[in-house]
């Protein structure tokens, strides 16, 4: 496994105790203190949790935009936090190609979620991914 992949999967860790706990303490370094995390990895997760929090409204506003009948509160946990991640890359991580983004969503889905999750994470970052890579960012 690659190490942005392992740092990806770190953050939605810790993006998903986060969510569930209501700590919005918790980090890398706190997730370190408990458990054994992958030196390497730590940096990118890092700036993944961190980036997340700090756009959380525009993240999940872009998100419900764009998942039809869907709010971000009735979507899987796993699932909303996977999407976070992803969008936050595409909007402020050009660095990282889009279809490395979606691949690598799509991919954690099937590891984390259900069975129907890879579709779902695909249909809604596709869309998300036309608009925002296109030089015609619709940011919440």
């Amino acid at each position: 496994m690659s190490v942005r992949r392992h740092s990806r999967e770190l953050a939605l860790q810790c993006l998903y105790q986060i969510d569930q706990s209501g700590n919005t303490d918790a980090d890398i370094a706190f997730m370190s203190s408990h458990f054994d995390v992958s030196k390497k990895a730590s940096p990118y997760a890092q700036d993944l949790v961190s980036g997340v929090r700090s756009h959380w409204d525009e993240i999940n506003s872009l998100i419900e935009t764009h998942a039809r009948n869907w709010r971000v509160s009735r979507m899987a946990v796993i699932d909303r936090n996977l999407l976070r991640i992803a969008v936050f890359e595409l909007l402020y991580r050009p660095d990282v190609p889009a279809s490395v983004v979606l691949d690598e969503a799509i991919e954690i889905s099937r590891r984390f979620s259900t069975d129907d999750a890879a579709s779902f994470v695909n249909g809604i970052l596709d869309s998300i991914c036309k608009n925002v890579r296109s030089g015609e960012p619709e940011r919440g």
